[in-house]
């Protein structure tokens, strides 16, 4: 019976069957990928398991119809052409999927190492540039194309290209050796040497990205990035010292101005968030000033930005304490003599 059916109708019910299978393979490798996360030490995400199991499709479909086109031949005179456009779709869709996994398991690695959610636009563009610029060559290769003029023609455009856009290649290699020397990230507050400050959002192939505290956006090329004097607020950990600077009068009692402001300075790193409970605050007296004897609190927090809150609740209660105490701190004032003369 199946030898009278005509050759449309076995090649319609092979692609229904060739559909069939491709959907059955999607949904048992989906359920199949819990050997990749051993692996690879990181958890999948379901983004990343729908991504794999739809390449899955992809190829077994792709496989299927090549094979109906090779055993079954329902266009005999456009035989070699669909062989060719299908190899060169299982090329594109490899390439595709390649980049894909490796830009989803670096974004997920980068997550969960630093618990952030990174977003690096130049180094999704180098992986999409580089293997796709792999899958366009193979293609070529397919196409029986001679690709050494095509390199030397690229060679001499890309030189060119390179003169003319000077500029946009000095940012781009600037943002590959930022992220190569490790020293910013996105997630890391720093502050660049025109005072400038707030987070790193993302390194793309030309800007740095930078929120800043007022919730705009600090845009600044990377060659600036590369060539400035830059504090990172973040590194070596994100944990620093604030100091604090306070002044008290002459008439004090400076062992229990130390004692009071200790007390103070470890309820304050105890009650307030982002205060290190741990830390032992110490205070440093540093200067007789014109109107009075100063010193410097040294607390410490877990972030740079947890700073505001600690000093704003420290003072506070700073001034409260004092006022209960009797410690004076003094306005600013200056006393004159006046030498009678005859």
């Amino acid at each position: 019976m199946w030898d009278v059916l005509p050759i449309h109708l076995k090649t319609f019910i092979f692609i229904a069957l060739v559909i069939a299978a491709s959907f059955t393979i999607k949904w048992g490798m989906k359920k199949k990928f819990s050997f990749l996360e051993k692996l690879v030490g990181i958890k999948l995400k379901e983004k990343t398991v729908n991504l794999m199991s739809w390449a899955c499709f992809l190829w077994v479909f792709t496989l299927g119809l090549y094979l109906v086109n090779e055993l079954y031949n329902p266009l005999p005179t456009l035989n070699p052409l669909i062989n060719k456009l299908l190899i060169i779709f299982f090329i594109f869709s490899l390439v595709w999927f390649i980049s894909q996994l490796i830009i989803t398991l670096i974004t997920q690695y980068l997550t969960q190492r630093f618990e952030v959610i990174p977003s690096v636009s130049i180094i999704e563009l180098l992986i999409k540039i580089i293997i796709f610029f792999i899958g366009f060559i193979l293609v070529l290769d397919i196409l029986k194309i001679n690709i050494t003029p095509f390199i030397t023609s690229l060679g001499i455009a890309g030189l060119a290209v390179g003169l003319a856009l000077k500029d946009t290649l000095e940012n781009l290699f600037s943002g590959l050796h930022i992220l190569m020397a490790k020293q910013i990230k996105p997630g890391d507050y720093i502050m660049l040497d025109n005072n400038l400050e707030g987070f790193v959002e993302d390194i793309t192939w030309r800007n740095t990205i930078i929120r800043h505290p007022s919730n705009n956006l600090i845009i600044v090329p990377n060659s600036k990035i590369s060539s400035s004097v830059i504090v990172n607020y973040s590194l070596p950990e994100p944990e620093l010292n604030i100091l604090v600077g306070v002044g008290v009068s002459y008439d004090s009692d400076l062992n229990k101005v130390e004692r009071v402001t200790i007390e103070v300075a470890k309820e304050v790193l105890n009650t307030v968030n982002g205060g290190v409970s741990e830390f032992e605050p110490f205070v440093r007296y540093h200067t007789f000033g014109d109107f009075s004897i100063n010193f410097n609190v040294i607390l410490r927090v877990k972030t740079y930005v947890d700073r505001h809150m600690v000093v704003h609740e420290f003072i506070k209660k700073l001034h409260q304490r004092y006022q209960e105490e009797g410690i004076t701190i003094p306005f600013p004032i200056r006393t004159i003599y006046l030498q009678k003369t005859s």
